[in-house]
Order: structure tokens, then sequence, then C-alpha cells
């Protein structure tokens, strides 16, 4: 396992790194619940099971390398760069916390762009650079580069190794490769504690922070669709000329 994927997968067993994957779980199984079609993919976190909630006969997850222990999700490995499928061939594909954990993310996008079908959907979780979570980050870089490590102040709340995409980033790569927003929500209003007991005595934050801030969620959800412009068949443009039918001429009685 790489460096990035261990401290992600480390940070998803802290208390904040439980709270969220709950909250995402939630927001995938009730996203993909109504998508139809026949074949869908995860790429990468096995700790989420973003497919569970839908029907479609074919669904994989896709991970970037062989796991320590077996996942009986797991049915392929692959570089989500390099996807082995044909063009135009999957009608879901599904990335959680991928784009920031890859080494090219906008090659991700591309490469997505092209194996989903026509109307095909994508759905993406991610951290939110703007919200108390990335300020917080921010900070314990900041400190960092500094060099000033007194109370703690240096220290990282979120994985070290992520590259957070902000919406507005995110939004326009989808932009460019044809790929149309639907929806768009954040969630866990929570602040950056460390401890469950303050999570749960923060938990009121979730409603109000819905309601007053909403575009200050640790994490962003998306949900895009490939939009295909059809092209319009136009006939010829001369259009043969009707005779119109003559009208009987009445003769005059010469008598």
């Amino acid at each position: 396992m790489t460096d990035s994927q261990q401290s992600l997968t480390d940070w998803f067993e802290t208390p904040p790194g439980r709270y969220l994957l709950a909250w995402e779980q939630d927001g995938f199984d009730l996203a993909v619940a109504d998508m139809f079609g026949f074949n869908a993919l995860q790429l990468g976190l096995p700790q989420l099971q973003t497919l569970r909630a839908n029907r479609m006969p074919h669904r994989w997850l896709a991970l970037h390398e062989v796991p320590a222990a077996p996942d009986p999700q797991a049915a392929l490995v692959t570089d989500a760069a390099a996807l082995p499928f044909p063009a135009a061939s999957l009608d879901l594909v599904v990335l959680p916390h991928t784009l920031e954990f890859s080494a090219d993310p906008h090659h991700v996008l591309r490469e997505v762009e092209r194996v989903l079908v026509p109307e095909g959907r994508l759905v993406i979780s991610g951290f939110n650079p703007t919200s108390l979570w990335g300020w917080r980050q921010g900070r314990g870089h900041a400190m960092a580069r500094l060099g000033i490590h007194a109370f703690g102040a240096s220290r990282l709340y979120l994985p070290d190794s992520g590259a957070f995409i902000g919406t507005g980033r995110l939004r326009d790569w989808l932009r460019l490769l044809g790929l149309e927003i639907e929806t768009e929500h954040y969630g866990c209003y929570r602040p950056a504690v460390r401890s469950d007991k303050w999570l749960q005595r923060t938990a009121w934050m979730d409603r109000v922070g819905a309601r007053w801030w909403p575009i200050f969620g640790a994490v962003h959800f998306v949900v895009a669709v490939k939009r295909v412009r059809g092209m319009r068949l136009l006939g010829p443009a001369w259009k043969p000329r009707r005779t119109p039918a003559t009208a009987p001429v009445s003769v005059a009685n010469r008598r």
C-alpha cells in the first residue's frame, strides 16, 4: 500500500474519519439508488460500499494495488488513469476521494469520461478546502513551513498526502469534459476536533450548518452526467415544387 493510501486508511479509523464515512455512506446510498443501467464501477476506498444500494447487475470495486487482506468486493486491480474498459461501456462511475489522492486528477476524469456511456453518471466525493477542517489543515501546513511546533500547531488534521480540490476548480474540469453537474451539496459541519466526545456534543452543527452556511461543509458531494450533444439531421435545402391542380374552367355557351 502506498503512503498516501495508508495515511487515508489510518485517518478513516479515527473518530472524525468514522463520522465522515457514515455521512458519505448515507449520501452514496441515496445518490445511486435510482441510477439504472448494466455496469457500475467504484474506484478506490474499499472502506465505503458506494454501490450497495444500486441495482445494476454488474458492479465492481477497482483498487490501485492488491490489498494486504483479500477484499470480497474487489474485482480488479488497476490504475484509475488507465481503466481496462472500452469506451462508452460503463453506466455509473463512483470516485470516493479518488481525485484528491491521485497524481493526475484531471487525467483520471478524462479516463472516466471516456468509459462512460452517453447520459452515464459520475459521483464524486472529496474534502472541501473551504471549511473548518480545510482551514485547520491549511494552518497546520503553514505552521510546519514556518517551523512552529508549539502546542501541536503544525499537527495536520486531515491526511497529509491529499491535494484537496476546490469545488470551483472541479466544476471547471467537469465542464471542459462535457460533464454536466446535476446535484451538488455539502456535509459534515462539526468542528475540527479529534475526540468522539466533542464530535457528539457538536452534532447540532450539522443541522444548523446545512441551513446557514451550506458551502462550508467538510466534504463536498457531486453528481454529474455525461452529455453528448446529438447532431440534427437536416433535409435537402430544396424541395420539389408541387404544381397546383388546375380548376376546371367553365366555357360560356356561344348561344
